[in-house]
């Protein structure tokens, strides 16, 4: 079920890392290795705030399209989708960071029509080649308009987990979390072609907060 994070301040996949750091460091710190304990109490701060889950404002304007991920948006291109949607679209791609939200959100609200997963590469996500060849979720959105609407995670260089909560057939709503990619990643967002867009390459959005589109 999407969203099942709501209200927790770290995502419950972070637990166990956030939850292992913290008791070596314990044991270090017990032990007197005072360094030791220092550089690993560090890590564990480092993970909790990676794996922070912040509320958002979502936006309630009609139409809308929000941003998928926190991010610097580093392309918006006209394109033929040759796997899902199988035609013509525009491409608008977030590149998340280390220091970026790693939760990603829907970008509108409608029905999943269909999840895929598809294994792969771990090239550097802002590459244009990862777009077909690292390990990536689709998820296909029905908007209340009809539209079709992709949400594609990407798994970057250093990403190695990929997380869906959602389930095909499942109602959704703008801004709402989906699922998350661990350390470094990118969201391509897949709107149809008359789509209005409202960003451009180099701005900063966020997740579920930041209007990307408007759907015609």
């Amino acid at each position: 079920m999407a969203d099942q994070a709501v209200g927790i301040p770290i995502v419950k996949e972070g637990l166990p890392f956030v939850g292992g750091l913290g008791g070596a460091a314990l044991l270090f710190g017990l032990a007197g290795w005072i360094i030791p304990a220092g550089v690993v109490g560090g890590f564990m701060l480092f993970t909790a705030w990676f794996f922070r889950n912040p509320r958002r404002v979502i936006p309630q304007e009609p139409n809308v399209v929000v941003a998928s991920g926190d991010g610097k948006v580093i392309a918006i291109e006209e394109e033929f989708e040759p796997r899902y949607l199988k035609e013509k679209s525009i491409r608008l791609t977030v590149f998340l960071n280390v220091f970026d939200v790693h939760v990603n959100r829907m970008p509108c609200a409608g029905t999943v029509e269909g999840i895929s997963y598809q294994p792969g590469q771990f090239l550097v996500a802002s590459k244009p080649e990862a777009t077909l060849r690292n390990e990536q979720n689709a998820v296909m959105l029905k908007a209340e308009s009809g539209a079709k609407v992709l949400c594609v995670q990407v798994a970057g260089l250093i990403a190695r987990r990929i997380v869906c909560w959602v389930r095909q057939g499942e109602r959704v709503q703008r801004g709402e979390r989906f699922g998350l990619i661990r350390f470094g990643s990118r969201m391509d967002t897949f709107l149809p072609l008359g789509s209005k867009i409202r960003v451009a390459v180099g701005d900063r959005v966020k997740g579920g907060e930041t209007i990307v589109g408007e759907l015609r």
